[in-house]
């Protein structure tokens, strides 16, 4: 494991113990809105991560071409790069909720100085940024579906 991988786990081990890091707005490079996200992944530009927990994606379903990889998993750090290996030369966008977690992940992302990756602040629920992938009505399955068609490596 290199050093800025070091970097990264350590970051992300640390994001439940800053609040302050999490509430701060993402910044305005790598930012999705859900139409936005919507129309890259329809164009096979993107690929997605919906970053939330099972309970949460059994409650609302995924965002449609949304690859199911929780933040709450203890591989979670393995599965996002393995997306991002995944993913190719498409960037990767990362959805949550309401933007908090994925912002989070963001910018320890980018603190390590890792690239390639964008936040679809929105969220699925909505947030000041916007109404969210699911109140803007774009097309969502359901877990088992998204589920089943995440990659087995990623699962």
């Amino acid at each position: 494991m290199n050093f800025q991988r070091r970097q990264i786990l350590v970051l992300l081990a640390a994001l439940p113990a800053l609040p302050s890091l999490a509430a701060t707005p993402a910044q305005s490079s790598g930012i999705l809105t859900v139409q936005q996200a919507h129309a890259e992944l329809l164009e096979d530009r993107i690929r997605m991560l919906d970053i939330r927990s099972r309970g949460e994606w059994r409650e609302t379903g995924i965002a449609r071409g949304a690859w199911a990889v929780s933040v709450h998993h203890w591989r979670f750090i393995e599965r996002l790069f393995t997306a991002r290996e995944l993913a190719e030369n498409c960037p990767l966008a990362l959805i949550c909720a309401t933007g908090i977690r994925s912002g989070s992940v963001m910018r320890a992302l980018r603190l390590a100085g890792y690239d390639g990756f964008s936040d679809v602040s929105e969220g699925m629920l909505g947030s000041n940024r916007g109404p969210g992938w699911i109140k803007a009505g774009l097309p969502v399955v359901t877990m088992d579906e998204a589920l089943a068609a995440t990659p087995d490596v990623l699962t």
